[in-house]
């Protein structure tokens, strides 16, 4: 599996913003990507060495519409959370500038 298509795009939400602070990323990836598939890739895309990989499973959030047709709200999928080795950082940033020099 391609390294830019294994990470989907950063999440960056209130809660991932302060784990950055401590050296954890969270990316949301491809559903049928692995702990050592995500280790490669922030690998090449950041240049970086990573300690620890945990991946979850989010699932989809449903909501009930007028009448009784439930829709869904948030589609599933799978996140990475990512430790970063000796305190070194990364700019999320980049990545979206590499997923656009690719197209």
């Amino acid at each position: 599996m391609k390294d830019f298509h294994t990470i989907i795009e950063p999440i960056t939400t209130e809660k991932s913003t302060m784990l950055s602070d401590k050296g954890k990323y969270v990316f949301r990836v491809r559903t049928d990507a692995t702990k050592v598939d995500v280790k490669q890739a922030i690998k090449s895309l950041y240049g970086v060495d990573t300690d620890k990989v945990t991946m979850t499973y989010i699932q989809p959030k449903h909501r009930l519409a007028r009448g009784r047709h439930p829709y869904q709200k948030r589609k599933r999928g799978k996140k990475a959370t990512v430790s970063i080795k000796d305190g070194k950082t990364i700019d999320i940033t980049k990545f979206k500038d590499f997923k656009k020099s690719k197209k």
